[in-house]
């Protein structure tokens, strides 16, 4: 059986975070909630060396029909109540090997850096399964390296990703994706976009129709589908909702 214990793994071991340390920060969360309150997302703290929640926000997607005091007293007991079994291990399988990538690069980049994967979580009161993206960043470091405060982020995920670990590096094409099969990050490259695929996969943000949007960049009604096809296929996803989200959780537009 998964304990809360088992999520802390020797490879960010911290000794001590001093009590003024947490005085310091106090400002720091007050600045993320504030930042909570003009985002969708879902918006919570980790702190590794108390392991637990330091903050979350009152976004309901990840509450699964709790409130935020309650999510953030549960800490990491919340993912032993409300993911399923079968993707906790994903979660212990993310939390490590995402230790180990940071490990293995400068102390002074590792806040450039964000692991993201698409799990389940169990509402509370509905007893029904959603699919999250979930995408965590270094928010303080120890002056060893070791990761102090994570900062995270929870949203609708963008299609069926479930099991795809994602490392990404700010103002970088690159990423790499963790093959689970091998055992290691292989690395790849952004997908890029056409200028005019871009425009009408904002359009499309924006709810513009097809038609409406062949009308606003003067292109014709088949030329616009054309470019909305390329863009399923380079973004591998089902449908234009898909790549919208997948686009501004990747920062693509």
């Amino acid at each position: 059986m998964i304990k809360v214990k088992d999520f802390f793994i020797k490879e960010n071991r911290i000794d001590e975070i001093p009590e003024e340390a947490y005085n310091a920060v106090a400002t720091i969360l007050e600045d993320i909630d504030a930042f909570a309150r003009t985002t969708y997302r879902s918006v919570y703290v980790i702190d590794y060396y108390r392991q637990n929640f330091l903050y979350v926000s009152e976004n309901p997607l990840f509450l699964c029909g709790m409130d935020a005091s309650e999510v953030r007293q549960l800490g990491y007991k919340f993912y032993i109540n409300q993911v399923p079994s079968e993707d906790l291990n994903l979660l212990l399988e993310a939390n490590s090997v995402g230790f180990q990538f940071i490990q293995n690069i400068p102390i002074k980049e590792n806040k450039n850096y964000t692991i993201s994967y698409d799990f389940h979580i169990i509402n509370s009161l509905s007893q029904k399964k959603q699919l999250i993206n979930h995408q965590i960043t270094p928010l303080r470091l120890t002056e060893n390296g070791q990761v102090w405060l994570g900062l995270c982020t929870a949203s609708i995920s963008s299609g069926n990703r479930f099991g795809e670990l994602v490392m990404s590096k700010y103002k970088s094409k690159q990423f790499w994706i963790y093959n689970r099969q091998k055992r290691k990050w292989m690395e790849m490259s952004r997908p890029e976009l056409k200028d005019m695929e871009r425009e009408v996969l904002k359009l499309s943000a924006m709810g513009y129709t097809m038609n409406e949007i062949a009308d606003i960049i003067s292109r014709s009604f088949d030329t616009v589908k054309s470019y909305r096809k390329s863009l399923l296929e380079k973004l591998d996803v089902a449908n234009i909702s898909e790549a919208i989200s997948f686009a501004i959780n990747y920062r693509l537009i």
